[in-house]
């Protein structure tokens, strides 16, 4: 997971740099820093309130009028009318000073676990797939997909592991309609083969394809 935290105590921000070393961290100091690293490719923004060059209430609505994307508030401020406004503000958790990692590892991992549930996120260490926003990356950089893609894509990563025969994928694919050109899928297979370079699709001659998990370390 790609993890923008924004703190301006730099030792507390490497500590928790440091812990979440399983994922993917950005460290930003203050608002502006964070506002040059945000893009659609971080999953979690853990959020500190009191920064040096403005709230991070203000910052939370203002991500929330274009994005999703999970917000955990960790900040001094405790009492119960701030955590109140935190969560209020959109944040997905609220955690307050001081804290303990284990705990903040258990929260984040928590919210991650929620977001691919709710939001139909599918991400490795190579790809994120946002398939609510159609929004699509490989090694963060965005690919375009067409629907027709996205909808066989959305086939494999809810089924890694799974052979799915060509009967089966032509049927969800394309709405079992009758008359689907007998090379629709090959094509369109051959097409996200292209624009998702290494993606562990294997073909079984005969049979149809698989997501072969153990290529690529899935975190679905």
């Amino acid at each position: 997971m790609k993890i923008l935290i924004v703190e301006d105590d730099r030792i507390l921000n490497n500590g928790i740099a440091l812990s979440l070393s399983d994922d993917i961290t950005l460290q930003a100091y203050c608002i502006q820093g964070a506002k040059n690293m945000l893009d659609n490719s971080i999953e979690l923004v853990i959020l500190d309130i009191n920064l040096p060059d403005g709230n991070g209430l203000d910052y939370c609505r203002e991500i929330r009028k274009t994005s999703k994307v999970p917000i955990i508030f960790l900040t001094a401020n405790d009492m119960e009318i701030d955590i109140v406004t935190g969560l209020e503000t959109g944040a997905d958790d609220y955690i307050t000073k001081p804290f303990s990692l284990a705990v903040l590892r258990a929260r984040v991992n928590a919210v991650s676990r929620r977001r691919k549930s709710d939001g139909e996120v599918f991400t490795t260490p190579h790809y994120i797939f946002d398939f609510e926003n159609m929004k699509f990356y490989v090694d963060n950089v965005p690919v375009e997909l067409s629907k027709t893609e996205q909808k066989l894509l959305k086939i494999f990563t809810q089924n890694t592991g799974r052979t799915l025969s060509r009967d089966l994928l032509l049927d969800r694919v394309w709405d079992g309609a009758e008359f689907v050109e007998e090379n629709a899928l090959s094509v369109t297979m051959k097409r996200l083969r292209k624009k998702i370079p290494g993606i562990p699709i294997k073909t079984i001659y005969g049979i149809g394809y698989v997501w072969e998990n153990e290529k690529c370390g899935i975190s679905f």
